[in-house]
């Protein structure tokens, strides 16, 4: 299993999952204790490297930072309390293998920092190699779900993309970028959100693609974001979050619905409603304070999907659609209203035209 760390503060993780951190957000490796004993020697490795330790006997609480080129300098904080360690502001350098030794007893992992990138459905997306120039001997592999998607082998002059995998879904939708490997999906649908795997011969960079759909809706109704799932099963749990915010969740297997209402100064308090059938969230009464990104998170099948909802008075226009419509027909109005005013001034000046002819006429005589 697969946890998402999208917790700027830093989420702790338990060792046994492999973790995925968001680049530049802070992540805590967690050492499973809740209090140190005075014998104990903690032990964390970012591969054979020593990067921090706790000597309870000692008394000494040392960090490495120095170390690998200096990539963790200012970015590791131990725990004196539990020794846990705590990574922050991370980047792409720190994805690799950790390991925690306390005493005799050591674990291994893998933190894997991504790149996030947000789209609007149907537009299209570029995911960048950061590369200028790909090499004669350069394997580039792009892959989604595990799934080969896309690749360059220079080595035999090869150039494949393989849309026909993962049920279509990228049918005629992407893109290599043959000088510089990247990846261009076009046409985004919310079936394309997901984690995206580049592996440019033994280096790897992930991203994470999140997908938004537009939503619209007049202040003081109600929106329903929708899972596009007809009925949970035993092992979902879904969470619904504003921004960072949990808001909503549903833990299947505990048996348990819960919304968070009293969250960001209470601005949810008795809107929310959860499908205890599909997940989907109801927003009712809504306020422009509700205006901004939800997310859809489903932990049982690592999917995600991203709402952008937007909220306007009645007597604005809703949309970019009805935006235009309104302007056109405000165009309209004032051109009308020209012309009636051009045809007002027209006619009375040739009433007057006609009446002083009129009363010349009537002098000569």
């Amino acid at each position: 299993m697969i946890l998402i760390c999208e917790n700027s503060s830093g989420l702790i993780f338990p060792l046994e999952f492999p973790v995925l951190v968001k680049k530049g957000y802070s992540v805590t490796l967690n050492s499973n204790l809740t209090e140190m004993k005075d014998d104990d020697v903690i032990q964390w490795r970012f591969g054979n490297t020593l990067i921090a330790e706790i000597n309870v006997t000692a008394d000494r609480i040392t960090v490495y930072d120095d170390v690998l080129d200096g990539r963790f300098r200012d970015r590791l904080k131990l725990d004196n309390q539990t020794g846990s360690l705590t990574i922050t502001n991370t980047t792409t350098e720190h994805d690799g293998v950790y390991k925690r030794k306390i005493n005799s007893v050591e674990k291994s992992f893998i933190l894997v920092v991504f790149v996030q990138i947000s789209v609007k459905e149907g537009d299209s997306v570029t995911l960048n190699s950061d590369l200028t120039e790909i090499k004669d001997d350069d394997v580039i592999q792009w892959r989604s779900e595990f799934t080969s998607i896309a690749e360059i082998n220079k080595r035999v002059d090869r150039i494949t993309v393989y849309d026909d995998v993962l049920d279509w879904r990228f049918r005629d939708r992407l893109k290599l970028d043959n000088q510089t490997g990247s990846l261009t999906i076009t046409n985004i649908t919310t079936e394309h959100t997901g984690l995206y795997e580049l592996q440019i011969n033994s280096v790897r960079k992930i991203f994470f693609l999140r997908v938004f759909v537009e939503i619209s809706v007049k202040k003081g109704d109600s929106v329903t974001l929708n899972s596009d799932l007809t009925e949970m099963k035993d092992v979902d749990v879904i969470q619904w979050r504003f921004g960072n915010t949990l808001i909503a969740e549903i833990n299947v297997t505990a048996d348990r619905i819960t919304v968070y209402d009293d969250v960001l100064d209470g601005r949810f308090r008795d809107r929310l409603k959860l499908d205890n059938q599909t997940g989907s969230l109801t927003i009712t009464n809504i306020t422009t304070e509700h205006a901004g990104d939800y997310v859809l998170i489903n932990g049982a099948k690592l999917s995600s999907k991203g709402f952008r909802v937007s909220v306007y008075d009645s007597v604005h226009c809703c949309g970019p659609t009805e935006a235009v419509i309104r302007l056109v027909l405000s165009a309209l109005v004032g051109v009308a209203t020209v012309i009636l005013l051009v045809y007002d001034i027209r006619s009375r000046r040739a009433e007057q035209h006609q009446a002083h002819i009129h009363t010349s006429g009537s002098i000569e005589i």
